[in-house]
């Protein structure tokens, strides 16, 4: 197992030297268009991949739950394969009150979200 504080502050850096444009490509690359935009809160997939190709900009409150799941998926990253990530985050979660990753992160409780993801690397 990773050093968890090393790995979530890692997570963090990466995320934070990512453009938007590079976060929304690489989620929609290995969660899939749809997914992606279910978490960002956008009725329209298609809106996805015009932010992933820089011709338009995601609104705040979207890109804040895009570069919260980038940084989760990081995080995971460090202990598991981007198919079991995946899984993760659609899956019902038990530190989530059996909710999925992907509502919680849309419903903008990103503290909840980071703290089930950290405790899954920890093994819990």
């Amino acid at each position: 197992m990773a050093d968890l504080s090393l790995a979530s502050r890692e997570a963090h850096r990466q995320t934070t030297e990512t453009s938007i444009e590079q976060i929304t490509g690489y989620l929609e690359e290995v969660l899939g268009r749809k997914l992606v935009a279910a978490l960002a809160g956008v009725a329209d997939p298609k809106a996805v991949g015009r932010w992933a190709a820089g011709e338009r900009s995601p609104r705040a409150a979207a890109e804040e739950r895009l570069r919260v799941a980038y940084q989760v998926f990081r995080l995971l990253l460090t202990e598991e394969s981007k198919h079991t990530i995946r899984a993760w985050f659609i899956g019902l979660n038990p530190q989530l009150n059996d909710e999925s990753p992907v509502m919680v992160i849309r419903e903008g409780r990103f503290q909840e979200v980071m703290v089930a993801a950290k405790a899954y690397v920890s093994g819990g």
